[in-house]
């Protein structure tokens, strides 16, 4: 390579890397504990704990949950209701003042299908591991914040690209995992960055590209809302405001029958982000591991319960959907969330050891020039 186009991605892996690299680190450390966010809750006491009743005591309905929600948070209106997947009694609630509240303005909750009880959630209201994730998500400062860690992300996966170009060559001269324990400790350290960043290179890719995509999630929801949601409730563009919604009690039973083999995900109920006024939006899901992240809805009209839409899904909602487990890998239980806590930590240290690297190399060329002067 010549060394014109070796000064050229030199210096572009050199400025994409210093750009992103304290927001990277800033990810990389609040994504540790994310990737451990259920053992975490547990140890510190956020995860609800039910009461202890026998296997077969039976479940309320949908209906009765729901006015179970409505009177812990008398004024409020649910949201949606998800089921938990470490217990199939608990319904994840969340309520708001208005169905079109944006998510950082709701209220989260348990509640026990069995009893209705509520068990509050302090890790989705502010506790650690909420901070863990605004920080890691938008660093509370909403869609600006999301779309600023994107270009941080992109300016991520250009750094690893060049690097690779730049690494090339320097492999012609030495034997692969080569560090060189004889020389300088800053060559120790290039050493030791470049080797640790080719072994954690298609971890780091994965993780960077998907973490972009999973930022621009709200412009991807915005965009199926705007084509494929949109196409679906159109005949109810000109109907009148409801004044009453159906009783919710049947939703999964028609759900199920509408998308037979798909199990619900989640319930969003009228004038919220993934349905419409008019409709309730019954999110199932595959039985599967992986089909389990892609969701089809089922629009119900809030009215009379018919079903009146069961959509396909666009690909890039598919893409959103796969690349977000991706990211924290949430695929393969703890073996998978021990791998990636070691690349997680391994990056950490390619992070530090380029801004090492790069504040050594300018002391050592300060010197030089310091040297020549004095000689001059």
């Amino acid at each position: 390579m010549k060394s014109k186009t070796i000064r050229r991605w030199s210096f572009i892996h050199t400025w994409s890397s210093l750009i992103c690299t304290m927001f990277l680190l800033m990810l990389a450390i609040t994504g540790l504990p994310l990737i451990f966010h259920h053992e975490i809750e547990h140890l510190l006491g956020d995860a609800p704990k039910f009461r202890e009743m026998p296997a077969d005591t039976p479940q309320l309905d949908l209906q009765q949950l729901v006015e179970k929600a409505k009177a812990h948070r008398p004024g409020e209106v649910v949201q949606y209701f998800g089921w938990d997947e470490d217990d199939p009694n608990g319904v994840i609630t969340i309520m708001a003042p208005t169905p079109d509240t944006e998510p950082n303005a709701s209220h989260t909750f348990m509640l026990d299908a069995r009893t209705g009880e509520v068990l509050e959630m302090p890790s989705a209201n502010g506790g650690f591991m909420m901070v863990m994730l605004r920080l890691h998500v938008d660093m509370f400062a909403g869609l600006p914040g999301k779309l600023f860690l994107a270009f941080m992300g992109l300016l991520f996966v250009i750094a690893l690209i060049s690097g690779v170009v730049l690494y090339l060559p320097f492999m012609r001269r030495l034997k692969f995992a080569t560090v060189r324990q004889d020389k300088s400790t800053r060559l120790r350290w290039l050493d030791l960055h470049n080797l640790i960043g080719v072994v954690t290179l298609v971890w780091a890719l994965t993780v960077g590209v998907t973490g972009v995509i999973a930022a621009c999630a709200e412009l991807i929801i915005a965009a199926w809302r705007n084509d494929s949601l949109s196409t679906m409730i159109d005949p109810y563009r000109n109907a009148p405001p409801l004044t009453q919604l159906a009783p919710a009690t049947r939703l999964l039973d028609i759900a199920r029958e509408a998308a037979p083999d798909m199990e619900p995900s989640f319930i969003a109920f009228p004038g919220t982000l993934f349905s419409s006024q008019h409709h309730y939006g019954v999110f199932m899901k595959g039985n599967t591991h992986l089909t389990s992240h892609l969701l089809t809805p089922v629009l119900i009209d809030a009215s009379t319960l018919d079903v009146t839409a069961v959509a396909e899904r666009p690909w890039y909602m598919d893409v959103m959907s796969l690349s977000l487990p991706l990211h924290f890998g949430d695929y393969g239980g703890r073996p998978m969330q021990v791998f990636w806590a070691t690349l997680d930590v391994l990056t950490i240290i390619v992070l530090g050891s380029g801004v090492y690297l790069w504040i050594a190399r300018r002391r050592a060329t300060r010197r030089t020039a310091v040297d020549r002067e004095a000689l001059s």
